[in-house]
């Protein structure tokens, strides 16, 4: 099976924006796709900003499909500037469509993205005290995993 994709896919894999790890990282997210493999790790760096936490930096390392590179790299641009609650507003529908679209075998990629940065922003959350983003994810984590199994049914 041939899969294609957009122009801004191959230009995310083939010059990934923002790879690499940031040293004492304020905030560190990973995920894992159990049936394809592809495991994303989100780093961010975060400083407060009129008294709000922005994130001023942020970095990824994915081990992964063409898809899974592109959209952790597009997901860091999208994040880098925002705020935490900006950040936590990201869905994995915006990485998409940031990206031109994404084959729909391939849009548990965009999940995995909207999940990384997520977890990244809840380990900032846990360091400075802060445990109700933690939760709300864990509940979100499922229903995730819900919309996945869903995509992948066949349809009748």
């Amino acid at each position: 099976m041939s899969i294609t994709y957009s122009p801004k896919i191959v230009e995310h894999f083939t010059n990934p924006r923002n790879v690499g790890e940031i040293p004492n990282a304020d905030g560190v997210g990973t995920v894992g796709h159990p049936v394809c493999g592809d495991v994303m790790r989100i780093y961010l760096k975060i400083q407060k900003k009129k008294g709000r936490p922005v994130i001023t930096q942020a970095k990824f390392k994915t081990f992964g499909c063409t898809a899974a590179i592109a959209t952790s790299s597009i997901a860091t641009e999208l994040v880098k500037g925002k705020t935490v609650a900006e950040a936590l507003a990201l869905k994995n529908e915006d990485v998409a469509k940031a990206l031109g679209g994404l084959p729909p075998i391939k849009m548990h990629c965009s999940v995995l993205a909207e999940d990384a940065i997520k977890a990244a922003v809840a380990d900032y959350e846990k360091k400075i005290g802060r445990t109700e983003i933690e939760k709300k994810l864990v509940e979100e984590g499922r229903e995730h995993e819900e919309k996945e199994l869903l995509s992948r049914r066949d349809p009748i």
